[in-house]
């Protein structure tokens, strides 16, 4: 299900009828629809309300402190994430991507970024829930290429690219940066304004900027309106367009780049014109 103002997810649910639902996180997105981060909250525990009154089941992952919170009065629960929980699992990573290992036995994702263990996490505790056993969990682990712009690592002309532009939110996007930082070799984020922030846009652009800077890449570019109205000294252009034609001239360097943006800033536009 996805949301972006309250009542949605109650609505959805309605139609539905869940009989087992995840959250996947309470992150920062879409805040202007929401009405702040509590209102995110408020808006995805709609799940958990409806899960609650029909005595349905709950995933719940441990780690999130939000999730153990709202479920906290709740028996109906299947949990993952610390070694109490109904599963454990332990993280592990071969290059840039990460995997998950139980009782010693190992399954390598093609997926990058500590947030994509969680996913596997939880993916791995619904197979079990559901009669799975680890084998078949592990091949379809293992076999999933990412393709679709959520992700996504692929290398190209001698080079690395990291492409998340599905979508981006200060979330998403702190969590990308840092992931982003621990590759090897030289590295260039290219980032994008996240959309739908209402009156947070400024301070949150702000915040992932100086994030970024702290993180000492060997390049910034940014994307959009929003940032380039905080991003006054640094290398900023109004849309992909403006960033495309100025790469046809000022190549970037770097053997690892990120591409980060929100959906409407369409950042994946721009990888044909690095080399």
């Amino acid at each position: 299900m996805g949301a972006n103002h309250q009542k949605e997810i109650e609505a959805l649910c309605k139609i539905t009828q869940p009989t087992i639902g995840y959250v996947t996180n309470f992150g920062k997105a879409h805040l202007e629809g929401f009405g702040g981060f509590e209102g995110v909250i408020k808006g995805k525990s709609e799940l958990y309300d409806y899960l609650r009154s029909h005595k349905q089941t709950i995933l719940v992952n441990e780690n999130d402190p939000i999730q153990v919170e709202k479920t906290i009065d709740y028996d109906n629960k299947i949990t993952f994430g610390t070694p109490s929980s109904d599963y454990y699992f332990e993280s592990f990573a071969n290059q840039n991507f990460v995997g998950l290992s139980w009782n010693g036995d190992e399954a390598q994702s093609h997926l990058t970024g500590r947030y994509n263990f969680t996913n596997l996490c939880a993916a791995a505790s619904l197979g079990f829930h559901f009669g799975v056993d680890f084998e078949k969990i592990k091949a379809a682990i293992e076999n999933y290429q990412p393709t679709n712009m959520r992700s996504q690592v692929l290398e190209k002309d001698g080079k690395v690219f990291v492409i998340d532009t599905y979508n981006a939110n200060p979330s998403s996007m702190a969590e990308s940066l840092r992931n982003f930082s621990q590759f090897t070799g030289s590295k260039t984020a290219v980032i994008g304004d996240m959309l739908e922030l209402g009156d947070e846009s400024d301070d949150e652009h702000k915040q992932i900027l100086a994030l970024a800077q702290s993180l000492h890449f060997d390049g910034i570019i940014t994307v959009g309106k929003c940032f380039k109205k905080v991003n006054t000294k640094g290398v900023a252009f109004e849309n992909t367009a403006e960033l495309s034609n100025f790469l046809q001239n000022n190549p970037i360097e770097s053997t690892n780049v990120l591409l980060k943006a929100s959906r409407g800033i369409a950042l994946e536009k721009v990888l044909e014109f690095i080399h």
